[in-house]
């Protein structure tokens, strides 16, 4: 048996600490604080995302429960879960998204060269958002409905890797199509999004930006065939045209020619309209990028088991942000670790394997 460090241990040793005791010095996250550092907070929120803890009492049981070990995995002392709430609702958000956005950075250069479902050389981000419900009277910072609260967490994922790459936190209010201004368009990129994004001003930025879209369209719509290029149905691809808006006020958005695809999927039967700006790829390629999206769907559920919604370690706004940036930390450097020791399990298996495994003294 390996009698080394603990596999939490061996984890941890892949955040890059230097940087981020800069990060929390900007911050000043460590000012005045006599226990429970910057450092362990995250070693105590990165323990419990990983084990699938559901509260603050779960999370001070379980380290106490292998308080031999606590030493080895980072922690000066015992976690009291009254000193981990109070650095949860006091301690700037900032400095978890901050961390996030350092190890997002590293994870996307560790996969720039990782294969697509599409071969291209471009880089293909899915764009979706995800509500998490919420309890109005403890978290009536985030107003959704009359009755209810909630939050929505925004993500353009990078499907090399599914690495995200840029993440917003927002009331339940938010339309998603908002988000849309947020981004800086990376030309000569693919922007994979449901029917919900579709804002012909906005993707005509886009366009006009050198980036490509591929969405669903909306039914109906109103536009007209100008082309239709030769098609082999037998591959699925019903129509492969290029359409004008109709609509004055649409026509204005967009003013040029849209590529309109009618693909009737194979496994299920179901015929789906695509809208690109994309005129070169295949007809196929395109129903595989949309296709593609379903990582964007493994992320939302990874992070949701993982967070436990209903047992939010916290009520306050920056207590919630605290906790969601590092589970995406979390999730991130999980992604590194997989990535620089060449694991072949998924990401997913790891993540797995990890939540019952990271008091093992086992060579990761």
């Amino acid at each position: 048996m390996y009698v080394g460090k603990t596999l939490f241990a061996q984890i941890m040793e892949f955040v890059p600490w230097t940087s981020f005791a800069r990060i929390v010095h900007r911050h000043a996250g460590d000012s005045r604080v006599r226990t429970l550092s910057c450092a362990e907070q995250f070693r105590a929120l990165a323990f419990a995302q990983l084990t699938w803890r559901e509260s603050l009492r779960d999370i001070e049981a379980s380290l106490s429960a292998n308080s031999s070990k606590l030493y080895a995995m980072g922690f000066r002392s015992a976690i009291k879960r009254s000193t981990l709430a109070d650095a949860n609702e006091s301690r700037n958000w900032h400095i978890w998204s901050d961390l996030a956005a350092l190890l997002i950075r590293r994870a996307r250069k560790l996969y720039a060269s990782e294969p697509l479902s599409v071969e291209l050389d471009s880089t293909v981000y899915a764009l979706d958002s995800s509500t998490i419900d919420l309890c109005l009277s403890l978290f009536a910072w985030a107003p959704f409905r009359s009755t209810k609260a909630a939050i929505k967490l925004h993500t353009l994922l990078d499907l090399r890797g599914a690495i995200p790459a840029f993440i917003h936190i927002s009331d339940g209010k938010l339309h998603d199509v908002n988000v849309l201004d947020m981004l800086s368009f990376e030309a000569g990129a693919f922007y994979v999004m449901d029917r919900g994004y579709v804002d012909f001003a906005r993707l005509y930025a886009m366009h006009q930006a050198g980036a490509f879209f591929v969405t669903r369209a909306k039914s109906p719509m109103d536009a007209r065939r100008v082309y239709s290029a030769s098609t082999e149905r037998s591959t699925g691809v019903i129509a492969d045209q290029r359409v004008m808006l109709n609509g004055h006020y649409s026509a204005k958005k967009y003013p040029e020619h849209l590529r309109r695809i009618r693909f009737k999927d194979p496994e299920s039967g179901k015929t789906l309209v695509f809208l690109t700006n994309n005129t070169v790829l295949p007809a196929l390629s395109i129903a595989a990028l949309y296709k593609s999206r379903w990582q964007v769907e493994l992320f939302f559920k990874w992070i949701k088991q993982h967070l436990r919604i209903k047992h939010f370690l916290g009520n306050s706004e920056n207590a919630v942000k605290t906790q969601i940036w590092c589970a995406v930390a979390t999730y991130v450097l999980i992604a590194i670790v997989k990535k620089e020791l060449q694991i072949d399990a998924s990401l997913y298996t790891l993540l797995q394997i990890l939540s019952v495994s990271v008091f093992e003294k086992a060579q990761l």
